[in-house]
């Protein structure tokens, strides 16, 4: 037979992960998750004085911050028998322990794919089934541990004379509503293994999405990479914060439990969002005291009696808040300058705008949604009134559709603008090529991570 005639190889197929190796890398990225997230749970409830609660709490509400972390979901209850009925609610996601979950879990179920451009559909479903299962799993055990009762001291109110003659003082508690907790944490797991991979440049993609490669992950990570600045530039101003104006515990357990709480809105704020709310009551924010004054002071332009928060409210009190401004100007215009070295230099400045704007606002969308306060508690004697005085609220939210669209606006002149700073600097070293008709079959970018 000649060597004309002999039959051609056929091609390999794409290597498929053992699903053993594969279960083993889901329960390394599913304990190292949280674990990672106990621990920063632990550090800031301690910081913040949670050591000494009576009873042995101290794990329980650990746990029950690592559950709200993993979006899941805690039912406040309390009361004091037949005597006192309570109102109590809390919606609050302490997203630096989540943060601190995400990157952890993100990298190591990305690591074992770090060896190709392409995979196929099934091995990246093989990879995240396994993981979405047991991080389910560990989420319900947590959730089981997440559940506490509290005595509450009145002092001398008519309650608590009543409550020391009856022997029925007042409580709160908490437990993790478990069906909500899973379907939540089941949203959040799988949207965690979705912007992983779509930020990641060194993780394959299925053969029928890399074209959509330049469109994407440059301004993905571009996008995650302002997120996470902002965490860094709040880390930094809580260290001077910390050592310059005393209450450094309470300062670190604010950086370790909810900084991005705190710093995201500021970005969203920087480039002329807005948010609105109210606190009441004995409970608040604890920083920036601004911040808590702000929504303190009820808005004479809103029928809900809800205080408007935008640059201009939090400078009335404190001129430094137009930073905030000047740092959302210098960031934006970083982050549309990656965006634009990270893609192919065929890529125009107008699709950079474009593609960085559609990022940018889909990132405020998620932080409008996640960053949201609401939180209430109220004990009432016998159904009336307000016992002890106990009562209050927090609550802050995004005016959604006006924040989102200016970030929009603003992805799309960070993105145009970083394009053409760009297009400068590549001119010298990459001079103008003639543009092919049939468009480049990939990006010709180097594969970095």
């Amino acid at each position: 037979m000649s060597a004309s005639s002999a039959p051609t190889a056929a091609p390999s197929p794409a290597p498929k992960a053992p699903t053993a190796r594969a279960w083993r890398d889901a329960l390394v990225a599913v304990l190292a998750g949280f674990v990672v997230m106990a621990v920063v749970a632990a550090a800031g409830l301690y910081l913040a004085g949670a050591g000494d609660l009576p009873g042995g709490a101290f794990p329980h509400v650990v746990a029950a911050v690592v559950v709200m972390a993993a979006g899941g979901q805690m039912d406040v209850t309390g009361g004091a028998g037949f005597l006192a009925g309570a109102d109590a609610s809390l919606s609050v996601l302490p997203l630096s322990v989540s943060l601190a979950g995400a990157l952890t879990a993100g990298w190591l179920f990305l690591r074992p794919l770090h060896n190709r451009a392409v995979a196929g559909a099934r091995e990246l479903i093989a990879r995240a089934v396994p993981l979405v299962l047991l991080w389910l799993a560990a989420l319900t055990g947590v959730a089981l541990l997440a559940r506490q009762e509290f005595a509450i001291s009145t002092g001398d109110s008519v309650l608590g004379d009543i409550g020391e003659i009856l022997d029925a003082g007042p409580t709160v508690g908490f437990e993790a509503a478990l069906p909500a907790t899973l379907g939540f944490g089941l949203l959040w797991i799988l949207g965690l293994l979705l912007i992983a991979l779509l930020v990641s440049r060194r993780a394959p993609l299925p053969a029928g999405l890399v074209r959509f490669h330049s469109a994407v992950r440059p301004a993905a990570f571009a996008v995650v990479a302002l997120l996470l600045a902002y965490v860094v530039v709040g880390i930094g101003v809580g260290l001077v914060v910390a050592v310059t104006q005393g209450h450094a515990g309470r300062t670190l357990a604010v950086i370790l439990l909810g900084l991005p709480n705190l710093v995201w809105p500021a970005l969203t704020l920087g480039f002329g969002g807005a948010w609105e709310g109210t606190a009441e009551g004995p409970f608040g924010l604890p920083m920036p005291q601004v911040l808590d004054q702000a929504l303190r002071a009820t808005g004479s332009d809103s029928g809900a009696g809800l205080s408007s928060v935008d640059v201009a409210s939090l400078a009335e009190r404190d001129s430094r808040a137009w930073w905030l401004v000047v740092l959302a100007v210098v960031l934006l215009l970083g982050t549309g300058g990656l965006a634009a070295t990270r893609s192919p230099a065929y890529v125009r400045p107008w699709k950079h705008a474009l593609h960085l704007a559609v990022a940018l606002a889909l990132a405020t969308l998620v932080v409008c949604l996640l960053a949201r306060v609401q939180a209430q508690f109220g004990l009432s004697l016998l159904g009336i009134g307000d016992a002890g005085g106990l009562g209050g609220k927090v609550d802050l939210r995004p005016l959604l559709w006006h924040t989102v669209g200016l970030a929009f606006a603003a992805g799309a002149v960070a993105g145009f603008l970083g394009a053409l700073l760009t297009r400068r600097r590549r001119a010298p070293a990459q001079p103008a090529q003639p543009a092919d008709p049939a468009g480049p079959a990939a990006p010709t970018d180097p594969v970095t991570h």
